[in-house]
């Protein structure tokens, strides 16, 4: 898979790596966090069921602790089930990524660069 930069008006295209494809989840990830516990109108279920909820502030640093420790638990489990660490669904083996172009994401350590970003990050 390939993915463009820009630097300094240039648009550099280069391959996926295992680093920017767990990059790309942890920036998911946050985002997805954001949106739980945004202020305004909810634009999730989530967000509109912890809204409902009439937290008061102490009550929403803890409650987002807890999406993001539900989100942190979630992410990392899954890349590394992709990489063989752990099991998907009872099964644990590892799989082949590859983008749309055919090349294989999966050129290091998956499960390396998810502790780095879900654990060593948080």
């Amino acid at each position: 898979m390939m993915y463009c930069l820009e630097k300094n008006n240039n648009i550099e295209n280069k391959k996926m790596t295992s680093e920017e494809f767990v990059k790309r989840f942890y920036k998911e990830k946050q985002s997805y966090l954001s949106d739980c516990i945004a202020e305004g109108e909810p634009e999730l279920l989530t967000s509109s069921l912890i809204k409902s909820l009439k937290l008061d502030e102490n009550q929403k640093v803890i409650m987002s602790k807890i999406v993001d420790t539900i989100l942190i638990d979630t992410y990392y489990s899954i890349l590394l089930g992709l990489d063989g660490g752990s099991s998907i669904g009872g099964i644990q083996e590892s799989y082949s990524i590859k983008g749309e172009d055919g090349e294989e994401i999966n050129d290091g350590d998956i499960g390396g660069y998810a502790y780095e970003y879900f654990q060593e990050l948080t």
